[in-house]
């Protein structure tokens, strides 16, 4: 697929979830991970919401096909009185990878923390995740920061 055609960024929509799941559950390989059945329509559900604590959804969109998703949630932050924005999913589809989507969808979550007064937007991704560095090296700054979680 070709880019030359216009990107729109856009609010996640209903009638985008057979869309949106084939790019989430790519996304989902990447990171060799899956979920059952009731994440997804969780997760699709919570991110048509209108809470704004929740999860919040854009796409790109190429000629009327979805290549891209980005998911994020603004939260509040002992450190601050704002809140801050994690970026928790950005995926493009393999078929637009190096030409700005990733980019764009940064951006969009760039901008919808600005417009909802969260002056930070953070995200994580794994150490050998080489090609998705590249971008965020250009777009963000890297932080020593060490993830820890609970053992399974």
């Amino acid at each position: 697929m070709t880019t030359t055609s216009p990107v729109s960024i856009r609010p996640l929509r209903a009638d985008d979830e057979a869309d949106w799941r084939r790019l989430w559950e790519g996304y989902l390989g990447f990171y060799k991970s899956t979920v059952p059945e009731p994440v997804y329509a969780s997760t699709f559900t919570r991110l048509l919401g209108d809470d704004l604590q929740d999860f919040h959804g854009l796409v790109a969109e190429v000629d009327g096909r979805l290549v891209g998703l980005v998911h994020y949630v603004f939260h509040r932050h002992c450190w601050r009185i704002e809140n801050v924005c994690y970026l928790q999913d950005l995926y493009a589809d393999p078929s637009v990878r190096g030409t700005g989507i990733g980019r764009k969808l940064i951006e969009a979550v760039y901008q919808a923390a600005d417009d909802a007064g969260a002056p930070s937007v953070y995200w994580m991704t794994q150490q050998d995740n080489t090609a998705g560095r590249r971008l965020y090296d250009r777009v963000g700054q890297v932080t020593n920061f060490i993830k820890y979680q609970r053992p399974a």
